[in-house]
């Protein structure tokens, strides 16, 4: 069985979330983000490591008040970047010898059944990487400064990415590796997403059909969003979410 590390992302700023505290601590259906972000990864055969890659600002509250429960299901805490590649960076440097594949997984996606995560691991195992999408089905338009519709876009063979994304290993260092040499310090436009580290590496991306139900929480109203979507999807039992929860939960 082929062994894969998982990366969670939860490193962002989440400016476009509001409030005080970092989106990851916000709680969908009675738990925080961060902990349902793992929990999808814990208890899966074929995964042999969890690294949660958080903002240094965040790590004394997150040790403090999720410590136990993160090290009951196994995962490791790493500091991130300013950019949400060199976060994925860090985790990457922490990924152990054990692992053929990498999956890097945003933490605000924990709309996730199951069976999605089995089709996307498995497509990766058998042809070295894998990106969820799923169709833009929406009219686009490009808007100018002063709010007019300036062009219509085509939505023709326009896709969202989701994740987690999943590469081999050595197919992801290597991309990374060129991505820092390449000084992406002084890039305009940060990459966005590993896929299009990949690519520009000149390594092909293999796409899997995905579910729309897989959001990536950005705002306040998406919670309930989220937790609606919880309830449709078939849950699997974890075991391991430690004997020190919130009373609350």
């Amino acid at each position: 069985m082929a062994k894969i590390a998982v990366i969670v992302v939860a490193a962002g700023r989440g400016e476009r979330f509001g409030g005080k505290e970092n989106k990851i601590f916000a709680q969908v259906d009675g738990q925080p983000i961060c902990l349902r972000a793992i929990q999808l990864f814990a208890n899966r055969d074929n995964v042999c490591q969890i690294i949660l890659v958080i903002a240094p600002a965040d790590m004394e509250r997150m040790k403090t008040r999720y410590g136990p429960n993160i090290g009951f299901m196994g995962a490791k805490l790493v500091e991130g970047g300013d950019q949400r590649w060199q976060s994925v960076a860090n985790g990457l440097a922490q990924v152990g010898d054990e692992a053929e594949f990498v999956a890097v997984h945003d933490a605000a996606r924990v709309c996730l059944a199951e069976q999605w995560i089995d089709r996307i691991f498995e497509a990766a195992i058998k042809q070295g990487s894998a990106v969820p999408v799923t169709p833009v089905v929406a009219t686009l338009k490009k808007v100018g400064p002063d709010r007019t519709i300036s062009e219509t876009i085509s939505r023709e063979g326009l896709y969202m990415a989701q994740t987690p994304q999943v590469f081999r290993k050595d197919i992801l260092r290597q991309a990374y590796a060129k991505l820092t040499e390449g000084n992406a310090n002084k890039n305009d436009t940060p990459p966005t997403d590993d896929a299009q580290i990949v690519a520009a590496a000149g390594h092909p991306v293999i796409t899997v059909d995905s579910d729309p139900r897989n959001i990536k929480i950005t705002t306040k109203g998406d919670l309930s969003l989220a937790a609606a979507i919880l309830k449709s999807l078939p849950q699997k039992h974890v075991s391991r979410r430690g004997a020190f929860e919130e009373a609350h939960w």
